[in-house]
């Protein structure tokens, strides 16, 4: 079996399993990731690359490069690069706006550099996926990336809009996270090929992903997560544990999530568990990873072999 250090286990599954073309071309992706942050001033350079070396699974680039398959040109490892820098610029302008001190266990941006350089570094991150595309003339590629950033904002806007607001019901919840997590997941597959079964199986598993996601903010521990148990509630936001919970304890619906501090985020994180709310959003997460398994039923063996993987890759990563 193929060795990737510091890889996560079901990516590597992935790699493992596409015998040597995913890992050459995932390096590839690697290597234009790195090229994108210098010649634009030392400060912005050096943000740039910490985010960049903050690695991550890279199930984006990896949707991209499966969807393309084997024998796709180089047009494909651009595109996969402008969404992972998409993917990455988004999280250095989330934990901005959160004023986080911790990603994946080490310092934001934000935390090192202050808040205008951490914006400006995801400022820079996002020109560049689009100056990827644009210098080849890959105008579907800006189109569709120029979508997703679009339901980025829109998803990111309405979480600000809720934030604090038990009120939310789970259809809200969901359609933020169609636009916050599945939409970039779903242009993934689509950059990777325009087929409208692989556009669905990435949506699916991106929503799993963000279901599983929050369930893990809930259940931490934060030695496994790099953030503190709690982060989301601490914030205000209001994700499916919460709202499942609060029909069954009428307690936590009335808790005010403006007045928590970290000891007491944790502890409602421990009533929300006591009411089963957790295995019901990962229930439901599951069920979106089979639907999305049965979009690719008319792949060949092999190739669906792969997406299983991913898919499953997702579950693992949270089970």
């Amino acid at each position: 079996m193929t060795r990737h250090s510091a890889v996560p286990p079901p990516v590597t599954a992935v790699l493992d399993a596409s015998s040597r073309w995913l890992p050459a071309r995932l390096g590839e992706v690697e290597e234009t990731l790195r090229e994108q942050g210098g010649g634009h001033g030392e400060a912005l350079a050096a943000d740039a690359a910490m985010t960049l070396e903050a690695g991550g699974k890279r199930l984006r680039p990896m949707l991209v490069l499966l969807c393309a398959g084997e024998g796709a040109d180089d047009g494909v490892v651009r595109a996969a690069a402008a969404i992972e820098l998409i993917h990455m610029a988004t999280l250095v302008h989330d934990d901005v706006l959160d004023a986080a001190p911790l990603r994946r266990g080490r310092p934001t941006v934000a935390a090192t550099a202050g808040r205008e350089r951490a914006t400006a570094t995801g400022d820079l991150l996002f020109s560049r996926a689009f100056a990827l595309l644009a210098a080849a003339g890959d105008l579907r590629s800006i189109e569709l990336l120029s979508a997703a950033s679009v339901a980025l904002a829109r998803g990111e806007l309405a979480q600000r809009q809720d934030a604090y607001d038990s009120s939310i019901g789970e259809q809200r919840y969901l359609e933020r996270c169609r636009l916050k997590t599945a939409a970039l997941f779903e242009c993934a597959c689509l950059l990777g090929q325009d087929d409208e079964s692989l556009g669905a199986f990435g949506a699916s598993i991106g929503l799993a992903f963000q279901l599983l996601d929050d369930v893990l903010d809930v259940s931490g521990p934060p030695e496994r997560t790099g953030k503190a148990r709690g982060t989301d509630l601490l914030d205000g936001t209001v994700t499916l544990p919460l709202i499942l919970a609060a029909e069954r304890d009428a307690g936590i619906r009335e808790t005010d999530l403006r007045s928590l501090d970290p000891a007491a985020a944790e502890s409602l994180c421990e009533r929300i568990e006591a009411t089963g709310a957790l295995r019901q959003v990962r229930s439901r997460a599951l069920e979106m990873v089979a639907e999305g398994k049965r979009r690719l039923a008319g792949l060949g063996a092999e190739r669906r072999r792969l997406f299983d993987l991913v898919a499953d890759g997702v579950v693992q990563r949270y089970s």
